[in-house]
């Protein structure tokens, strides 16, 4: 199972998460999502550790954690067939004055 670790800087380097994650057990792998179309880090990244027992460690100690400036969201990940069916983010549409976000209507 891997950790997903959201809200990082977008300086933030492979080394980087490694470094910190290996303070909690053997990091597996470590990747950083990339947007296609501008080539820039996308905030978020995935963490595989060698056991559980290491991955809840990290998640326990990181989650909320101040890190590079900003507050980490530290869980563990879920598979995509978990998901809500619009991911995490709002889907926005604009009509005249109003405007609805994830269906609701304002």
């Amino acid at each position: 199972m891997s950790i997903y670790v959201g809200n990082l800087s977008y300086s933030v380097s492979e080394e980087d998460l490694t470094q910190v994650f290996a303070e909690y057990g053997s990091v597996k792998s470590v990747t950083l999502p990339t947007d296609r179309e501008t080539g820039r880090m996308r905030g978020f990244a995935f963490v595989e550790m060698e056991s559980a027992t290491d991955e809840s460690a990290a998640i326990e100690a990181l989650d909320g954690a101040e890190w590079m400036g900003r507050d980490l969201r530290v869980s563990k990940a879920r598979p995509k067939g978990e998901r809500p069916a619009n991911g995490t983010r709002d889907s926005f549409s604009r009509s005249g004055d109003s405007f609805s976000r994830g269906g609701r209507r304002y």
